[in-house]
């Protein structure tokens, strides 16, 4: 796959194109991108997504906080694992902001970025202030001599509806099943190994503490997850607690910390990666070391099952 920045220059004459934030490049973003995959093949065009280095709230609104399912290196990897031809990152700026949904349509996808053929999400609007819908862009599109074309809505066999926003509110009540079913892989976040209470070591589950490597990414609801756990490329399987280790502490701190089985190598300060697989329980606390040893191996044991 093709990767361009805001002012570069493109190498192709025409090309089919569909643009948004992608956050998640979940199963609806796909079935969106394959067909523009299809129209692009039909017509012997380049296949082209069109993406936004930051979040436009982000720029629009400093006090914003994204919530985000990928980094924009996690999306352009997910761009190229759906096969698309190229990806275009545009660099969104107040003054982009202020271009009508007539104007970008004309001096970014049409001058700049030579599209031809241009699908637009189901619900999806741009353009200032969004004020403007799919009836308004194939006007402006038609008199520059582009079609633009409105996808369907896609939804899966059980009438799920994919979007970004159900996602995120499924991971932050530790619904994984949904969130992975609705993004179509495993949710997943790079974390920094550091320093921690060392407190698991000496019952005989030692656990590797985390940082996020990107704040803005978000971390599921608390509890005990089944994960698989990537060092240097090699998977391992891996039980998660995300919580604040009431047996242990009381500071109010949420911590994430990860036991990796069968794993005893030192990994300070390494990025390691995590894929959530299956929230397996609450995380509670108990009466005693003895009493959380148990339930810990419990939890192995339901972890190797799962990952088995």
């Amino acid at each position: 796959m093709l990767i361009f920045k805001h002012n570069d220059a493109v190498p192709w004459d025409k090309c089919v194109a569909t643009m948004g934030f992608f956050d998640g490049v979940h199963g609806g973003h796909r079935f969106l991108l394959n067909e523009v995959k299809k129209e692009a093949r039909r017509l012997q065009h380049v296949s082209v997504a069109v993406t936004f280095s930051e979040h436009p709230r982000k720029i629009l609104k400093s006090e914003f906080q994204p919530r985000l399912l990928t980094t924009l290196n996690e999306k352009l990897e997910l761009f190229e694992s759906t096969g698309i031809d190229a990806c275009v990152v545009l660099d969104f700026s107040i003054a982009m902001s202020r271009l009508s949904a007539q104007e970008f349509i004309e001096k970014i996808l049409f001058d700049r970025l030579k599209v031809s053929t241009l699908f637009v999400g189901y619900d999806h609007r741009f353009g200032h202030n969004r004020e403007e819908g799919f009836d308004e862009y194939k006007l402006y599109g038609a008199r520059l001599g582009m079609n633009v074309i409105q996808a369907e809505k896609f939804t899966f066999e059980s009438d799920e509806h994919f979007s970004s926003s159900r996602i995120r509110k499924a991971l932050t009540v530790g619904d994984i099943a949904l969130a992975n079913m609705l993004l179509t892989y495993p949710y997943a976040f790079v974390g920094k190994v550091i320093g921690g209470y060392k407190k698991g070591r000496t019952i005989g589950f030692p656990t590797a503490n985390l940082r996020l490597e990107n704040k803005e990414k978000i971390i599921p609801a608390v509890g005990v997850y089944a994960v698989r756990v990537y060092v240097k490329d090699r998977a391992y399987q891996g039980m998660m607690n995300i919580g604040y280790r009431p047996t242990f502490s009381s500071d109010n701190q949420l911590n994430m910390e990860v036991h990796i089985i069968d794993f005893n190598a030192d990994i300070y300060d390494q990025s390691i990666k995590i894929e959530c697989i299956s929230r397996i329980r609450d995380e509670k606390k108990f009466n005693g070391v003895d009493e959380l040893v148990k339930q810990l191996k419990k939890d192995r044991e339901t972890v190797r099952k799962l990952l088995s």
